[in-house]
């Protein structure tokens, strides 16, 4: 029910099994990247165990036992990374569970955890140590001894492939990232249609009883509250009634309307300043209003009417089990249309709604003056005490109710912006690795361009394009990846952004940076040594 379910009037909020899969997903995504990583390096660096490899095969080793060695390290070096992520999760676990929302445990005492660990570390091992394994194990000790390894140790395109892999991953995270963060910024100032803010309500206010009326009255006396209502409903997720009404006294699909009615009273559009665009809200000057209906906008457009004041509507009757006969219908008289406001989540559209006079005692909302918050609920509950004694006193802000209905969102914005930092790093401690090497295979070219005149910003430049070439290309791949994957996630909203062209631009801009900051370090370094040095290196 918590992941698949996705009702009206749910007990909490829900939530989603398509969250799962994608974290799930990237989380995979993120150790690839450090797996890639590994490959990457090993390989660069090949040609500083070509020696070993030669010395050994020429000593009787072959290359199954190589390959064992080989992966034997990788598995060893798994073993080393799970023992300190463990002890990383132990302390991060409280700030994990404050992030998501949750109360997980480390399951000590779970045999399939345990077995789960163990083969993750197998898993990750070899996966990481497979194609180092196999490409050290392959050297020739005729190639080693004539000193032709270095042309074994720079698999260029199989590199370039995977720094761009690395790379496609954290810029489509960057991406989501941007997307993420601007529908939320949306959500939470799009104009609603209502007010939400400074109301309190009291909840279980059936607990009242007879004394409702004379508790609102009390409420009106604190200076700090302006207006008061009672109602059946609130303009707040999950807080809706449907029934079907008809615009004749029967039941056919042409003229019947399913729309949500909410029971309030007078004051109801005063206190959420809901804004009436025809005709006029209830007025206790009007004793017909007892039989009178407000609509919004959404019903008004369902039911066609050009002209809906002094229109009618008609409701069956409760308890009635037969087919209806005409006198089996109320009517209702159409005085206003009240303009759509959002009652419910902005993935959904505005739905039909009526409002009805009645005696409801559902709910008690309170408009009061800011920075007042603590005086008015001091005075709710003393009130309370002596209408209700003995029972529980519980109340909530509108606006705070609003919000929690993007907790998941705004929860799945933070993770997401978690992983992409993850992502990020460790695609940048690769390059940073590989940019390294590089450096070092390049150092007495680096010597002699700055003896023929090589400026330093020159060599910078030119130990990092070819790198900033390839974020470019993996960032150019990642960009219709990530338009996909988040027009599908904003799908799932009635009102949303238009993913605009600055996003990318941002996005591909910070990926860029960094990942020049990344291999300028090394690039720079190198540039300022002394090229006397350099030339000596070999």
């Amino acid at each position: 029910i918590h992941l698949y379910s996705d009702y009206q009037v749910e007990l909490m909020a829900n939530g989603d099994i398509r969250y799962i899969w994608i974290f799930g997903s990237i989380a995979l995504f993120v150790l690839l990247i450090a797996c890639i990583n590994f490959m990457n390096l090993t390989t660069a660096k090949a040609t500083q165990r070509s020696e070993e490899i030669a010395v050994r095969k020429v000593l009787g080793g072959n290359r199954k036992q190589l390959i064992y060695q080989f992966l034997g390290e990788a598995v060893l070096m798994a073993f080393i990374a799970v023992v300190l992520a463990f002890v990383s999760s132990v302390f991060l676990l409280p700030w994990f569970n404050e992030l998501t929302g949750k109360s997980l445990s480390i399951p000590w005492s779970s045999p399939l955890f345990w077995t789960s660990l163990i083969g993750g570390i197998l898993l990750v091992g070899l996966i990481a140590g497979s194609y180092p394994a196999f490409f050290l194990s392959s050297f020739k000790p005729i190639d080693v001894l004539k000193d032709h390894v270095g042309r074994l140790g720079s698999d260029e395109k199989l590199r370039s492939t995977l720094v761009v892999f690395q790379f496609v991953i954290a810029s489509t995270l960057i991406i989501g990232t941007f997307v993420i963060y601007q529908q939320l910024t949306y959500i939470q100032n799009k104009e609603l249609g209502f007010q939400k803010d400074q109301i309190v309500v009291l909840n279980g206010a059936y607990a009242l009883g007879n004394n409702i009326q004379a508790y609102k009255q009390q409420m009106l006396q604190h200076e700090a509250i302006s207006t008061a209502t009672i109602s059946s409903y609130l303009p707040i997720p999950s807080s809706r009634s449907n029934s079907t009404y008809s615009k004749a006294r029967e039941f056919r699909q042409d003229l019947a309307i399913n729309m949500d009615n909410w029971n309030v009273d007078f004051d109801y559009d005063d206190t959420y300043d809901i804004e009436v665009v025809e005709g006029r809200f209830f007025d206790e000057a009007y004793a017909t209003d007892s039989m009178a209906v407000v609509l919004n906008e959404s019903a008004v457009d369902i039911l066609g009417y050009e002209d809906p004041i002094g229109k009618k509507i008609y409701g069956l009757r409760d308890n009635v089990s037969s087919a209806p006969a005409p006198e089996d219908f109320d009517e209702y008289t159409i005085i206003g249309v009240a303009k759509n406001f959002h009652y419910e989540s902005l993935r959904e559209n505005i739905e039909a709604l009526g409002f009805f006079i009645g005696r409801s005692t559902g709910a008690v909302s309170l408009r009061f003056q800011p920075g007042e918050s603590a005086s008015v609920i001091s005075h709710m509950e003393s009130t309370w005490n002596d209408m209700a004694p003995g029972q529980p006193f519980s109340y909530r802000f509108v606006d705070d109710s609003f919000a929690s209905m993007y907790d998941a969102e705004q929860r799945v914005g933070t993770i997401a912006m978690v992983f992409a930092i993850l992502a990020i790093i460790v695609s940048c401690l690769g390059l940073f690795g590989l940019s390294t090497f590089v450096v070092e295979q390049r150092t007495k070219e680096i010597g002699i361009r700055k003896v023929l005149g090589a400026s330093v910003p020159g060599l910078v430049t030119l130990l990092s394009k070819g790198f900033i070439k390839l974020v470019l290309l993996a960032f150019l791949l990642a960009a219709p990846l990530a338009w996909y994957g988040m027009s599908e996630w904003l799908s799932n909203f009635a009102y949303r952004i238009d993913i605009g062209y600055s996003v990318f631009l941002w996005a591909g801009i910070i990926a860029v940076i960094i990942a020049f900051m990344t291999i300028s370090v090394q690039s720079l370094k190198a540039a300022l040594n002394n090229p006397v040095e350099a030339l000596r290196s070999e």
